[in-house]
């Protein structure tokens, strides 16, 4: 199976206070939460070994790109994962992914053999794989609820908790401890739609003080393994977590 989707993304960072009275404008506005509530994520993204591609894109340019492996739930040996190119130009995100088998995909940056059903977005992904020639960087898992418009389904709004991550063991059937980027109390919402956000979704955003934020779950794991490195090199001990400013 192969997707593509092009859409304005936008975020905020909330407290558990401030989600009762957007769920409640939500559903008076037509969303509802999808059934299967809380759904674990996990993806693994790749880069250069110098990170150049998390590099550029905290440089916020005009024109960015990141190659991932997504998984939902827990992975096992018979898990499908899609593999994904993910870019960003004039605030538009384009996603184009394809759905394989997690053993498969999982060696693709050694093989570079796709199969043919990928076909055209296949093709996409081996260019940028031999473009870049890619490692296992980060792997970042988040537990996920979704909400979609029952008029638009192309309308979806995320929360997502406990986003957290680890750069070791890359198999994404691996049980590994990973290392906490977010409070408990906060959820990242994220708006996903191909047009302007609603005003009365802007007026509730204002009205509950939700903030504004540009949030990358990789780029903040990337910060956090720098400084790590950085303590290292200094003699000192490592953190253990890493918050994202309410305000930021």
């Amino acid at each position: 199976m192969n997707e593509n989707f092009a859409r304005v993304e936008t975020k905020y960072m909330l407290c558990t206070d401030q989600m009762p009275e957007i769920e409640d404008a939500l559903e008076a506005h037509g969303f509802h939460r999808m059934d299967f509530g809380n759904s674990l994520i996990q993806s693994l993204y790749y880069d250069t070994p110098d990170y150049l591609l998390i590099r550029q894109s905290l440089e916020r340019p005009g024109f960015k790109e990141k190659l991932r492996l997504r998984v939902y739930g827990e992975a096992s040996s018979l898990s499908s994962a899609f593999l994904e190119m993910k870019r960003k130009y004039k605030g538009v995100v384009y996603k184009r992914r394809t759905m394989l088998p997690l053993r498969t995909a999982m060696n693709m940056p050694d093989t570079l053999e796709m199969p043919e059903t990928a076909g055209q977005i296949g093709k996409e992904i081996i260019w940028m794989m031999k473009r870049y020639r890619p490692v296992p960087a980060v792997v970042i898992r988040c537990d996920r609820e979704q909400w979609v418009h029952s008029d638009d389904p192309g309308f979806r709004i995320t929360f997502d908790r406990n986003i957290r991550f680890r750069n070791r063991n890359f198999d994404l059937r691996a049980k590994e401890y990973h290392i906490p980027l977010t409070d408990a109390g906060q959820r990242l919402m994220e708006i996903k739609t191909g047009s302007a956000m609603p005003q009365w979704l802007a007026r509730v955003l204002w009205e509950t003080g939700a903030r504004h934020v540009h949030y990358s779950k990789y780029g903040l794991a990337y910060q956090r393994i720098i400084q790590d490195q950085r303590s290292i090199e200094r003699g000192e001990r490592a953190c253990s977590t890493v918050s994202l400013p309410m305000g930021a």
